[in-house]
């Protein structure tokens, strides 16, 4: 922890590689969640959109696990795809974990990702609210 700002830094492997951290606490409350793509135990996972985007946003999960938050906090979520045919999946999984939470949701076409097998990556904002 550097003053009033917590960090999670989960060991995956690009962390330490170009120096950041998965999430972000600021002291009033905002969490930031680095984009999180489908690597489970440092391996992209298999799986085409939709598992990628579960599993993306998985990994933002277990980040904000350790700041003590969840799905229920999160009010903002960006998706990066390589493919406009990919939206209807990306969406469904969205759908699917947020239904409830209706974060601000943004899903940009982009022209790829450090590894070609990887076709979504997510980021989240989430918010501690009066517990801050």
């Amino acid at each position: 922890m550097t003053g009033s700002v917590r960090k999670v830094v989960t060991g995956a492997p690009w962390e330490d590689q170009f120096g950041y951290s998965r999430a972000v606490e600021l002291s009033n409350g905002t969490v930031l969640v680095s984009g999180c793509t489908s690597v489970v135990d440092g391996q992209i996972a298999d799986g085409g959109p939709y598992e990628q985007t579960v599993n993306s946003f998985a990994v933002a999960f277990d980040a904000l696990k350790q700041l003590g938050l969840g799905a229920e906090h999160v009010v903002r979520t960006r998706m990066y795809l390589t493919h406009a045919r990919d939206v209807d999946e990306v969406g469904r999984a969205h759908k699917e974990l947020f239904d409830e939470v209706r974060p601000a949701a943004s899903m940009i076409i982009v022209s790829g990702f450090v590894d070609p097998r990887l076709v979504v990556e997510v980021e989240v904002e989430a918010y501690r609210g009066e517990e801050a």
